[in-house]
């Protein structure tokens, strides 16, 4: 699974980790990537999103409907 959320678009960030002697070595910041299932009410079907925890906060305010429809909106396929 990648981790790429579908509807805010959050994508890894890299960085470095710095030891106690200052070395650095590169590191991911990952987002925290859920796959989660969502009745979609106008097409009768149930859809699985990749989102973020972010994401997932964003269809609860604003609902399925619409996230699904920026999701489309962006190009992406649901």
């Amino acid at each position: 699974m990648s981790a790429h959320c579908q509807l805010t678009g959050r994508t890894p960030g890299f960085g470095k980790t710095v030891s106690h002697s200052h070395r650095r070595t590169s590191r991911r910041f990952d987002p925290n990537i859920q796959r989660k299932r969502y009745w979609l009410e106008s097409e009768g079907r149930h859809v699985r999103l990749t989102l973020s925890a972010k994401g997932i906060k964003t269809v609860d305010t604003i609902g399925i409907e619409a996230a699904v429809a920026r999701i489309r909106a962006r190009g992406g396929k649901v």
